[in-house]
């Protein structure tokens, strides 16, 4: 079990920077904008050759002297008291407090009401003077913060001074390893799987003409800041590292959905604590959020996302990246869980957005919720709505739920987890051509252009999703209409019923056509 060391501090000193530079990672959204990062986030800090222990990254808090919140900057007013709840969480969760101040800015009263406020914590605190670029520096930068009376080390996450030495400094501060703190077990063991993985580029792709990000990627971004017009420079997390592993029991969710839709409600409802911070403002969650959580038997990771708008009403560049890290998500999950807002009905971005899953044969799911807010005879036009929105995959699956009264909960993780298991299917190539046998005499394909089609064996090229390849005479004589009969058939023959699925039709002399 690895014991957790909590970043607090005021805002805009630079946790979030330090937060990435510690897990080697651009897991965190970082600008210079105070109030950007306002839930908390947790990553695994493996030094070479010394003890991992878990580092959790918090917003911004800003306290008086009786410790009652005060007003903060613009990113962060309305979310000052939820911001608190985080950070009191974050330290009773960790064994050692690592409180970051400014070196540039000098000791400010926030950072001395917030030292008192560590300080009656009862735990180790070890005081971080960031932005302090060199040892040249050191002296003049931290001359002031003796007065906090903490043991402290100038660092600078910005350029990497001092950061091995912080490690080994928060470690010496660590309970011995039999003594850390025993936290849930299969929590504890999804959020270490969680971090062992192999780091992937940041996403840097612009938004396209559908409001929707590029879905590659580019390896030469994953350690530089995106240089915004305006000068401003945002990292892009790295969401590809909310998940990775190998555990193969583990389930990995990804939460999408536009603005506002509950995706956070859903989440506290699931793991039954205020894990995330929840607001009627639109865009309240930034960060690619990976929560740990154990679910009818099963390890799982959740992954908390920021909501996704069209691209011409996206003009802030924290939303813009929050926006590529959300899309990215679904790209690595086991199953995505798109969120609707019951009252709002299907819009033309849901349907965007469900479209582009589909058409990435991404895994998913419709979660539509606040149902509880919806009458009967709203219900059933939500209904047709959903029928005639999902005629173009309706294998997709759909469920009523509620966050707040907790209807439907208990069905979104198995079915979810049935989801994976059918994206895992592999049939064997002499089942799958008695298959093709019985549903030829079922149903001749039609004839194109005065000549029949001939179909000559099937077999299946690849799981995730499943991919079957007919082989056929002219696979351009095959219409659209039959390859769609095609698909059910398998579907219905395989218990294939809501992942989703590729059938690739050949042609003997090397064309090819693919639905």
């Amino acid at each position: 079990m690895l014991a957790k060391v909590a970043l607090i501090g005021r805002p805009n000193v630079g946790k979030s920077t330090l937060f990435n530079r510690l897990i080697r990672s651009n897991r965190a959204i970082t600008h210079d904008r105070p109030g950007v990062t306002r839930d908390r986030m947790e990553g695994v800090v493996r030094p070479r050759g010394g003890r991992s222990f878990v580092v959790i990254d918090t917003g911004g808090v800003t306290l008086d002297q009786h410790r009652a919140v005060v007003e903060g900057p613009a990113g962060l007013r309305g979310f000052e008291a939820e911001i608190l709840r985080q950070t009191e969480a974050a330290i009773r969760e960790a064994a050692v407090i690592c409180l970051v101040t400014d070196g540039r800015e000098g000791l400010l009263p926030l950072d001395e009401h917030l030292a008192a406020f560590a300080r009656r914590g009862g735990k180790p605190v070890l005081l971080a003077v960031n932005k302090v670029d060199g040892p040249e520096r050191e002296d003049e930068r931290m001359a002031e913060f003796h007065a906090l009376g903490f043991p402290m080390l100038a660092v600078s996450a910005e350029h990497g001074h001092n950061i091995r030495a912080l490690e080994s400094e928060l470690i010496d501060r660590l309970p011995p390893e039999d003594a850390a703190p025993r936290a849930d077990a299969a929590g504890q063991d999804a959020a270490v799987a969680a971090e062992d993985v192999e780091r992937e580029a940041a996403e840097e792709g612009a938004l396209g003409a559908d409001g929707l990000a590029d879905a590659g990627s580019d390896p030469a971004t994953d350690a530089r800041p995106a240089v915004l017009a305006e000068g401003e420079a945002v990292f892009a997390p790295d969401a590809a590292a909310a998940f990775g592993g190998t555990d193969p029991s583990r389930l990995k969710l990804a939460l999408l959905g536009r603005p506002n839709a509950g995706k956070s409600s859903l989440i506290n409802a699931l793991i039954g604590e205020e894990r995330m911070i929840v607001s009627d403002v639109a865009g309240t969650t930034r960060d690619s959020v990976d929560i740990p959580f154990a679910a009818d038997g099963r390890l799982c990771v959740f992954v908390d996302t920021a909501g996704v708008r069209r691209r011409t009403r996206i003009t802030d560049a924290v939303e813009r990246f929050s926006v590529n890290a959300a899309l990215k998500s679904t790209t690595k999950a086991d199953v995505t869980l798109y969120v609707i807002d019951a009252l709002e009905g299907v819009t033309s971005q849901d349907k965007r957005l469900i479209d582009l899953l589909d058409e990435r044969k991404t895994p998913f799911l419709i979660l539509v919720n606040k149902i509880d807010l919806v009458n009967a005879k709203q219900r059933a036009a939500l209904h047709a709505a959903f029928r005639d929105v999902l005629q173009f995959c309706p294998h997709v699956p759909a469920l009523m739920v509620s966050a707040m009264r907790g209807l439907g909960l208990d069905k979104i993780v198995p079915l979810a987890a049935r989801i994976r298991e059918e994206c895992q299917t592999r049939i064997g190539t002499g089942a799958l051509n008695r298959a093709l046998e019985e549903v030829l005499a079922a149903h001749q394909p039609p004839v194109v252009k005065r000549v029949r089609p001939r179909f000559f064996y099937l077999t299946q090229a690849e799981v995730a999703p499943p991919t079957f390849v007919f082989f056929v005479s002219d696979a351009d004589r095959v219409s659209e209409t039959y390859a769609r009969y095609l698909e059910r058939s398998l579907r219905r023959r395989f218990g294939i019923l809501h992942a989703p699925m590729r059938v690739r039709l050949r042609s003997s002399h090397g064309k090819r056509k693919e639905k």
